[in-house]
């Protein structure tokens, strides 16, 4: 079964029209497949078009929320409640386009654990928006502790393994992208162009998209909390050069004022290096408050034994169990069907 997650909120314009196109995109590329929409707090007449969609399609699956709790909440709502042994999320404006399902589909079943959506262009209305996006992907991109793919947002595709291991963490503020990309796994790309919403105004305020960049930076680099260290080398080359310009002759005021800047500078500088020190300490307890496994094992190879019986040979793995009592377990079975022969 494959599922696909679509946080809703106040989407009463598109929610027939969405559904319909996944419908159509899903026809022929899964036999079975459902649609979990989460309904995180709707005010207007989203719950009921779901409940009506859900009571003649019997792959929609509701998820009502008990109040707005924000996209990420929505998500993770979504991503508990799923069955599938794939689950594909996208948002439900139409800008991560149905007709995409079955190429991640497709990724996914040439094995694929992890296949991302990256936008190859984007269409957006909104000026600022469409100025601001490449230029967060940039930032992040130069300050990413991990190698995150640029311009992908949540439209991804995950394998039931990578989406137990992503679940697995507990934090709470999460960029799940960076998450995505943590957790590694066999990873594949789709692009895809990105459309401007089909209809409506965008749900997620400016404040809720600088909180989610925020989240996205703190959450996979310590660059900022090490700017400290730069900036600590940045004044006290300079408090040399102020010291050193006191030796060249000039006026005594020149000379006082080159002192004192060169003071200021090294005091300023040793406060950056505290700064410093304490932020690298900060990080250490943000990794053991967050309780991210130090790693996550993908799969298990073992080596084979060829185990001789009278019968014939078997293969048996090493590990599960000791050669020389699976071999007698082995000639004890062999014994006994011979004395029923």
């Amino acid at each position: 079964m494959i599922s696909i997650v679509i946080p809703i909120y106040n989407e009463e314009e598109l929610i027939e029209q969405l559904n319909e196109a996944l419908a159509s995109a899903l026809k022929g590329a899964v036999d079975d497949y459902e649609i979990v929409y989460v309904n995180d707090g709707s005010t207007d007449s989203s719950l009921e078009l779901l409940r009506g969609l859900q009571a003649v399609d019997s792959h929609v699956v509701v998820v009502e929320l008990s109040r707005n709790w924000g996209h990420m909440g929505a998500i993770n709502a979504g991503l508990q409640t799923a069955r599938g042994r794939a689950i594909i999320l996208m948002d439900g404006d139409f800008q991560d386009p149905p007709e995409v399902l079955p190429r991640m589909i497709d990724a996914w079943r040439k094995g694929a654990e992890v296949v991302v959506g990256v936008r190859r262009t984007r269409q957006e209305s909104r000026k600022l928006l469409a100025f601001l996006f490449p230029l967060f992907y940039r930032v992040l991109g130069s300050l990413s502790d991990y190698p995150i793919p640029l311009n992908a947002g949540i439209f991804s595709l995950m394998d039931r393994k990578a989406l137990d291991s992503v679940l697995a963490m507990r934090e709470k503020n999460r960029y799940l992208p960076g998450l995505r990309a943590w957790v590694g796994y066999k990873n594949a790309i789709v692009y895809y162009d990105r459309q401007d919403r089909l209809g409506g105004e965008g749900k997620l305020s400016f404040i809720s998209r600088i909180k989610y960049a925020m989240d996205a930076i703190t959450s996979f680099s310590y660059k900022p909390l090490r700017l400290s260290f730069g900036l600590f080398g940045f004044t006290t080359c300079f408090a040399f050069l102020m010291a050193l310009c006191m030796f060249i002759p000039s006026s005594t005021v020149a000379t006082a004022a080159f002192g004192l800047a060169s003071a200021v500078f090294f005091v300023g500088g040793l406060v950056m290096l505290s700064l410093g020190i304490l932020g690298e300490y900060i990080g250490r307890i943000y990794d053991e408050v967050r309780n991210r496994p130090l790693s996550l094992i993908s799969h298990v190879h073992r080596p084979q034994v060829m185990i001789e019986t009278e019968t014939g040979t078997i293969e048996v793995p090493v590990g599960s169990y000791g050669v020389a009592g699976g071999l007698a377990a082995i000639q004890a079975v062999n014994y006994q069907e011979q004395d029923a022969a």
